[in-house]
């Protein structure tokens, strides 16, 4: 494995760049413009990948596969309740599709391209059951509170909770997150640590080289989000050029948004670490539902927005199947293509329905 004891000048440029790029976009009205932020993005996309991969060799694991899931929430969270003050009442779905397309997007398509790629390269690839088995847990209880539960309440008519209702499913919420970063960083920390994983053998970078990643992996997920957002009118007009609904955008840019964390999960694949790919994706899901939705539950609160919660009876069938399949997936300690394919697959037809619902 390569030594991170040094930060490419590449790294430090390209988010700056992206961040000129993107207030550029406000004044200069080019045709070839978006071409162009579409770039910066990539770019802004890889220095991310490559700024969390830094800062995961210095910290170790499990705790290195948390730091781009967190920080990619973080600024979700920030992007969709500066969205909800905007749009006020329009918005009442934004934070429920954002989040269910985020999940669908990490289960389907981020793992069963993970795995499927570590099949081709290693034919059988392992991990450890124990801590798999404690993420899916807590992501099946949190994903079933959240976003189907809303619609079998009675209080309020509709996908939505009551206020009593909200707060408490915001706190049960919390508290099943928090016990699962205790869970894989003090109780049971060897539970998501893999034989296969080399990195205690790779070079680790300087206390200073970390600290600089970590400000410019910050830097460069504000450039993702905020290019992704700016690129979106475009997106939608292209999007509807083509025939599809406009809800494709929130896809798309939810792909982009969570491109870093995917790259960081196929290479982790590639290099035969399906323990670390398995704790990013399963970890940054988590993190997605774990803290999106009790945030924006207080914004609602507080604010009297209302939230929609409750996905659609076609979403919900799906979702369940997404999350039978990967539970059977994993349940074995061992990996094949096979899982993969499936995976990708649903994640082919969810794709599919959305543009032909």
């Amino acid at each position: 494995m390569k030594s991170t004891a040094t930060v490419p000048l590449w790294t430090i440029f390209v988010p700056f760049l992206a961040w000129l790029i993107f207030w550029g976009h406000h004044y200069i009205h080019w045709s070839l413009f978006p071409l162009i932020s579409a770039v910066a993005l990539i770019g802004a996309v890889l220095s991310a990948v490559h700024h969390a991969e830094t800062i995961a060799h210095r910290v170790g694991e499990p705790f290195g596969t948390l730091v781009l899931a967190l920080a990619v929430t973080m600024i979700e969270v920030s992007l969709i309740v500066s969205l909800m003050f905007a749009g006020g009442k329009d918005t009442s779905e934004l934070a429920r599709d954002t989040v269910f397309a985020a999940i669908m997007i990490i289960l389907n398509g981020m793992i069963g391209l993970s795995i499927f790629a570590g099949g081709v390269r290693f034919r059988e690839q392992n991990f450890v059951q124990q801590g798999i088995n404690a993420a899916l847990t807590t992501l099946v209880t949190i994903s079933v509170l959240t976003l189907i539960l809303p619609n079998y309440t009675v209080s309020v008519p509709g996908p939505f909770y009551s206020r009593q209702q909200l707060i408490f499913v915001a706190i049960v919420t919390l508290i099943l997150y928090g016990t699962f970063i205790v869970v894989q960083n003090i109780r049971h920390r060897e539970h998501f640590l893999s034989a296969n994983d080399d990195e205690l053998k790779a070079e680790k970078p300087s206390g200073s080289t970390a600290g600089l990643s970590a400000l410019l992996l910050i830097v460069c997920l504000g450039a993702v989000v905020f290019l992704a957002e700016s690129l979106a009118p475009d997106l939608e007009n292209w999007v509807k050029s083509i025939g599809a609904p406009v809800s494709l955008v929130g896809v798309i840019i939810a792909m982009v948004v969570l491109l870093p964390e995917g790259l960081s999960a196929y290479n982790a694949a590639r290099k035969n670490q399906l323990q670390k790919s398995l704790n990013l994706s399963l970890g940054s899901a988590l993190a997605s539902i774990g803290l999106t939705i009790p945030t924006v539950s207080v914004v609602s609160l507080f604010t009297g927005l209302p939230l929609s919660l409750g996905i659609g009876a076609g979403s919900s069938m799906l979702f369940v199947l997404s999350l039978f399949v990967i539970i059977l997936s994993l349940s074995t300690g061992k990996t094949t293509i096979l899982q993969g394919i499936v995976l990708l697959l649903i994640f082919a037809v969810y794709i599919f329905t959305i543009i032909f619902p």
